[in-house]
């Protein structure tokens, strides 16, 4: 079959590679559609500090179901995967939050992904997708169920307003399924041109951080309080130096992006407004579930794919997005 493979640091391979045989437990799935995330950008790099190659990257895939074993799921079924691998056995596992497992493990990190024509994966991961959602979508269900797991996580409360650093892929379904959710008022916040102009071809209100008196400009947009929820999606020291002049007093301020270099934090206005500073990971079963309900009801998702290339195209995909100014947000490769 065909794959894209690491090869190492900037390294990238298109090339024939046998086709998996699922071991006890686990199924073929034919993979159709799948993205490339800033933790591929990372393995990329040779910066993840456990993937290793070759590998064949991608935890956020849709396709259809190969083998014909599977209760109440057809074989040819459409579906995408919920791509953690949890021991079980932990603390964590033990009291229900397998998706911080003491030694949590991915689809695409520590076993091959996505990024190939088949992938063998869980039975028990395997997520049915709606005859109404397309296989280009159904590969984006994976980072819409992080921006659920991060309201649902937080207990995001209805009517309460929201502030978005960053109109990335992530940034971008935070503030679609806060819409969703029953936010009062969405702001978000981007310095890429292209970027912030989608955010608004989209339905948001985005101004450019760079320049801004943060404090005064959130108070004067929220009757001289601050922002109730303040998200960020960027995971770069400009923003973690302006979260706490956004948020309003006992404010909510949630980390979604991962930092790729240690940051500082002003942590005296957070102790002045008694705040609350959260972070999320990844997303449980029941979030990647009510994900592929959200992109079934709502198709204003499908905008956030920018572009979909075929396989033999996987040098332009990375290039796309380790370029500045191109515009790319959410990159899928097609295995069809």
């Amino acid at each position: 079959m065909q794959a894209i493979i690491y090869e190492g640091p900037h390294t990238l391979s298109v090339r024939e590679i046998p086709k998996p045989q699922p071991k006890e437990g686990w199924a073929l799935v034919k993979v159709s559609h799948a993205g490339i995330c800033g933790t591929d950008l990372n393995i990329y790099a040779g910066t993840h500090p456990r993937a290793k190659a070759p590998l064949v990257m991608s935890h956020e895939f849709s396709g259809t179901l190969e083998s014909d074993h599977i209760p109440g799921i057809p074989k040819g079924s459409p579906v995408t995967v919920y791509p953690l691998l949890s021991c079980g056995h932990c603390q964590p596992c033990q009291t229900g939050n397998g998706h911080v497992c003491n030694t949590l493990g991915l689809l695409g990190i520590d076993c091959d992904g996505g990024f190939a024509e088949y992938v063998s994966v869980p039975v028990a991961s395997i997520i049915p997708l709606a005859p109404e959602v397309s296989q280009k979508l159904g590969a984006l269900v994976e980072p819409v169920a992080v921006a659920v797991h991060t309201l649902r996580e937080r207990g995001f409360v209805p009517g309460d307003n929201a502030l978005i650093f960053g109109c990335g892929t992530i940034g971008l379904c935070v503030a679609l399924t806060l819409r969703k959710f029953g936010a009062s008022c969405v702001l978000m916040m981007e310095t890429d041109a292209a970027r912030a102009q989608m955010a608004r071809e989209m339905g948001f209100e985005v101004v450019n951080p760079i320049g801004l008196e943060m404090e005064s400009f959130c108070k004067e947009r929220t009757k001289g309080n601050g922002y109730d929820w303040v998200f960020d999606c960027a995971g770069v020291q400009p923003v973690a130096d302006v979260l706490l002049d956004a948020v309003k007093v006992r404010g909510h301020i949630v980390v979604v992006a991962a930092y790729s270099k240690p940051a500082s934090l002003p942590l005296i206005k957070g102790m002045f407004k008694e705040t609350d500073l959260q972070f999320v990971r990844v997303y449980r079963f029941k979030d990647f579930e009510v994900a592929a309900q959200i992109v079934a009801a709502d198709p204003s998702f499908k905008q956030i794919i920018t572009h979909v290339l075929p396989a033999t195209e996987a040098q332009k995909g990375f290039d796309l997005l380790t370029t500045k100014g191109t515009g790319a947000v959410k990159v899928m490769f097609c295995f069809d």
